[in-house]
């Protein structure tokens, strides 16, 4: 019942079961703790384990053999680590970072030893908050009372560095990881890289992709993805093509997110040939395109001014169009003076059930008063003031 995540039943059995003056023992208030916790109301969670506290810790019943029969008792058990690390992850989520110290403090008093899963949530909570020294200090704690970070620890301080644009400690701390114990993974790097990306230093986040294949770390969809996008924010888009186009000869598992990215750094730039051929690319590699995929497409045969070819996409089988999509190819049509299409676009649109925004109403009212349509165009205004109408009536 806990594992299907229906918080509330769980919580009613407990309390049906004292009723009947069951007395819980640690693995039920453990059990109710941890659903508790992971449906996000660590109040309640923090509510029971007083309780359990209160209660003078749970008898577990135990039973054991003698010569000529069994004997049958119960001793006092206080929680144990599991119940503690799960109590202090609730507190953490929920922020309450204060609070979430004081079960530690209260579980070291108990002499319950913590483990890395007790530490971890706190350090993600700190540096939630922007507490990034307190998290460090917390993490070099723990290797003191013989509970080492391991790698999901560090990269939880190596994404809070990034986030801040403390690239060169968080390249320390990876130089530094086989003396301090742990190993940099995948995630990692994919952390780094990005923050790299996101704060100009594209030459240093090849490098250090480099580096990670040197590990012999296999890149992941994310990783691929963040280096890509370095690429073409280097104006190398040709080089992330040629790396995609490649991509099952250096076995990298592309995916769609990876062909959308480029294409679409490939479309700002007007590279309408380039789009279509990475385009084709995928669907000769079995990829199947997603609704950003073909806006991307027709995006960039609009650009290019091949609206025909645009709508024959567009009007394709197996064609995924969303709101992005129709406002595209309705905005260049409206350009090219093809009122008559944008009608047909806008009728096909809400027969979909795909509400119209602010663009298209606006340029339906123009398309309308050009052909004299002035009242059917101010039922599109007024559809334009409520925008929650799914259907226009002409």
């Amino acid at each position: 019942m806990s594992s299907s995540g229906d918080a509330d039943h769980v919580l009613r059995l407990f309390r049906e079961m004292k009723s009947f003056r069951r007395a819980p023992d640690l693995a039920c208030y453990t059990t109710v703790v941890h659903s508790l916790v992971a449906a996000r109301r660590p109040h309640a969670a923090l509510s029971v384990f007083k309780e359990m506290a209160s209660s003078g810790w749970p008898r577990t019943p135990f039973r054991f053999g003698l010569r000529g029969g069994e004997v049958d008792g119960e001793v006092r058990v206080p929680p144990d680590v599991v119940t503690y690390s799960t109590l202090i992850t609730g507190l953490c989520w929920a922020g309450r970072v204060e609070e979430a110290l004081g079960v530690l403090d209260l579980m070291l008093e108990d002499q319950c030893r913590p483990n890395v899963r007790t530490y971890t949530p706190i350090v993600h909570a700190y540096c939630s908050i922007g507490r990034i020294e307190e998290a460090k200090q917390l993490a070099n704690a723990m290797g003191a009372v013989g509970c080492p970070p391991n790698t999901v620890t560090y990269n939880v301080i190596v994404e809070a560095l990034c986030t801040v644009g403390a690239l060169d400690e968080v390249g320390n701390l990876i130089n530094d990881s086989v003396s301090n114990g742990w190993k940099p993974d995948a995630i990692t790097y994919s952390i780094y890289m990005d923050g790299l990306c996101k704060f100009g230093k594209l030459d240093k986040c090849v490098e250090v992709f480099d580096e990670m294949t040197a590990r012999g770390l296999c890149p992941t969809a994310v990783t691929l993805n963040i280096l890509l996008d370095c690429l073409c924010r280097g104006s190398e888009a040709w080089e992330a093509k040629y790396l995609l186009e490649r991509s099952r000869e250096l076995e990298w598992n592309a995916d769609v997110a990876n062909y959308n990215t480029v294409m679409s750094r490939l479309c700002s730039g007007g590279r309408v040939l380039a789009v279509l051929k990475l385009f084709t690319d995928m669907l000769k590699k079995g990829i199947a395109p997603n609704s950003w995929t073909f806006s991307i497409v027709v995006n960039s045969l609009c650009r290019a001014g091949k609206l025909r070819k645009a709508r024959c996409i567009f009007d394709s089988k197996g064609f995924v169009a969303n709101i992005v999509t129709y406002t595209t190819l309705i905005r260049y049509l409206h350009l090219a003076g093809e009122n008559d299409e944008v009608c047909l676009l806008f009728y096909k649109m809400v027969e979909e059930n795909i509400s119209p925004n602010h663009t298209i109403y606006r340029i339906m009212i123009d398309c309308l008063c050009t052909k004299g349509r002035f009242l059917v165009a101010i039922g599109c205004f007024l559809g334009l003031l409520r925008m929650g109408t799914r259907r226009i009536w002409w």
